[in-house]
């Protein structure tokens, strides 16, 4: 059976914390300028949103969606789970938002630039910094640009190049990566102190508390569907009540498809003792 966490045991990296308190503008300000090393007047927040372009396509939904003065959108997500693709799922999103923003008859010109931002607790890539980055450049000629007006940003709370990242940044990855006790230490940055505020204030309120079991229930249903991603997500959850869950185990879930050999670690993961031992039972 899954465990079910209560919204005070939340950390700043499970989704539905996340999304409110950046659903605060100020907040979704502060770290879009922080990520983006660049002043934002204003940001607007969309506090609930989904994208489902076609409904033979695959939707969408949205941690963090957002809008600045100059109509840049910034789509951020956190992710702590190591999906695999997670490349051509920053390339999905910003095709699901291109869609939904270029209406009928208008011109490629008015399309705004967008940001598919990831804040991921395990390293992504495995060159262990604390952001990576991309923009389309010309291969023939590297100061040329494709000038498309999207970019793809990946945090990694794994990084070991502090000196490299502006220090504020090390500070917020490092309260991302931390678990619920270390959580409410000081981080030494006002940024993540306000943060810390406005962890405590969402976990006081009742309105979201009720809204927190809703969302798990939403969730409940989509798993209950029998689609293999589902199912390799409780299998994921069931594991980490175990301990520690390496990034090439999640790899591995992940990349299995088949739902019914799914369902059958899933009876494994419930009885093993420890992650080490899951892993030993299925491989004999």
């Amino acid at each position: 059976m899954r465990y079910k966490k209560s919204l005070k045991e939340l950390t700043i990296k499970d989704n539905f914390l996340f999304g409110a308190v950046m659903s605060d503008e100020e907040n979704c300000r502060c770290l879009l300028e922080l990520i983006l090393a660049t002043s934002i007047s204003r940001v607007k927040v969309n506090k609930e949103k989904s994208i489902v372009y076609h409904p033979g396509y695959k939707g969408i939904r949205l941690d963090v969606y957002a809008r600045d003065e100059n109509n840049t959108r910034y789509n951020v997500e956190m992710q702590t789970l190591h999906k695999p693709a997670l490349g051509k799922r920053a390339r999905y999103y910003h095709s699901q938002i291109d869609m939904e923003l270029l209406q009928a008859g208008a011109d490629y010109s008015e399309l705004p630039d967008t940001y598919v931002i990831f804040i991921c607790d395990f390293d992504p890539f495995g060159a262990e910094k604390y952001v990576y980055s991309f923009e389309n450049s010309c291969r023939e000629a590297k100061d040329v640009k494709l000038r498309e007006g999207s970019k793809s940003i990946f945090l990694s709370t794994c990084g070991t190049n502090p000196q490299e990242v502006f220090r504020p940044m090390v500070k917020f990855l490092n309260y991302v990566g931390a678990n619920l006790k270390s959580s409410t230490e000081d981080f030494e940055g006002p940024f993540v102190a306000k943060l810390q505020r406005s962890v405590q204030t969402v976990k006081e309120s009742r309105e979201l508390e009720e809204q927190y079991m809703l969302f798990e229930e939403m969730l409940r249903d989509e798993r209950a569907e029998g689609k293999a991603e589902g199912k390799a997500e409780i299998l994921i959850d069931i594991l980490q009540e175990h301990g520690p869950v390496s990034a090439s185990l999640q790899e591995r879930v992940f990349a299995q498809t088949d739902p019914e050999i799914l369902r059958s670690w899933i009876k494994v993961a419930i009885h093993a003792q420890s992650v080490e031992q899951f892993e030993k039972d299925i491989m004999s």
